[in-house]
C-alpha cells in the first residue's frame, strides 16, 4: 500500500540544519555533520555513482527506503537554495548536476512555473505551483504501489503534517547538539495532538533511527 512518509536527519536538540545557510554551505554552520552517517554507506555511494562503502543496519535501512520510494516531493530551497524567478536563480539546475541520485519523479514546490526537466537515470524534476496537495496527488500517481517520500526541508514537512497528509515519520537522530539553526518542529506542526506509534528503533554508534506511524482516528462510532 502506498504511504506518504518523510525522513530526515536531526540533531538531539531538534535541528535539521545549522544557522546561516548559504549557497556555498546550504546546510548551515555544522549542518553537514547531521549527514556524515550516510556518506560512507554502500547504498548512498551507489546512488551517487560510486563504488564500495559500508554495509550493515544503517545501509540496510537506506536500501529499504530507496526500494520503497516511487516519487519524491521537496521544496524549492531543498532543490536549489534559491527563490524568485528561475532566471535569477544561480543554482537553477539543482544541487546534483546532470546525474541526480533519485531515479524517480521529483515534484518541487515553487511559486514560479517551469517545464519538467528529465534526466537519463529516471529522475524527472517537475515544478508544482498549485500547492502541497497538488504535488502529493501528482506524486501518488507517479509512485504506483510504492511510497511518496517528503524529503524536506523542514517547512515543507511542517506543511504536510499540519494538513494531516503524513502516514509515517522516519527520524535519524544524531548524537549532536547544534544549538541553533532550523528546527524540524519550529512552529506548531499540527492543529491538534498527533498520535504516533513507534514501530522501529535501530541504534548504531553514530545515529539512532526512529520510525513512527501516524495513528488515524477511527471512523467507527
Amino acid at each position: 500500500m502506498t504511504m506518504v512518509r518523510f525522513e530526515i536527519s536531526m540533531s538531539l536538540d531538534g535541528f535539521v540544519a545549522g544557522p546561516n545557510a548559504t549557497l556555498e554551505d546550504p546546510l548551515g554552520e555544522g549542518g553537514e555533520r547531521l549527514h556524515e552517517w550516510i556518506f560512507g554507506l554502500a547504498t548512498w555511494r551507489a546512488t551517487h555513482g560510486k563504488e564500495g562503502g559500508a554495509t550493515g543496519p544503517d545501509d540496510d535501512l537506506l536500501r529499504e527506503s530507496v526500494d520503497r520510494t516511487g516519487a519524491t516531493v521537496m521544496g524549492r530551497k531543498m532543490f536549489s537554495g534559491g527563490e524568485g524567478p528561475w532566471e535569477r536563480d544561480r543554482n537553477a539546475g539543482g544541487w546534483w548536476g546532470d546525474d541526480p541520485p533519485f531515479g524517480e519523479p521529483v515534484f518541487i514546490l515553487t511559486h514560479h512555473a517551469r517545464e519538467p526537466v528529465p534526466h537519463r537515470n529516471g529522475t524527472t524534476f517537475n515544478f508544482v505551483t498549485d500547492g502541497i496537495e497538488s504535488a502529493l496527488d501528482q506524486a501518488n500517481a507517479a509512485a504506483g504501489d510504492r511510497d511518496v517520500l517528503i524529503r524536506g526541508g523542514a517547512n515543507v514537512i511542517q506543511q504536510y503534517l499540519r494538513a494531516g497528509l503524513v502516514d509515517e515519520l522516519d527520524l535519524h537522530v544524531i548524537p549532536l547538539m547544534l544549538g541553533d539553526g532550523v528546527r524540524l518542529f519550529d512552529r506548531d506542526p499540527v492543529p491538534e495532538p498527533l498520535g504516533l506509534e513507534l514501530t522501529s528503533v535501530i541504534d548504531s554508534p553514530h545515529v539512532t533511527h526512529l520510525r513512527y506511524r501516524v495513528e488515524r482516528a477511527s471512523s467507527q462510532p
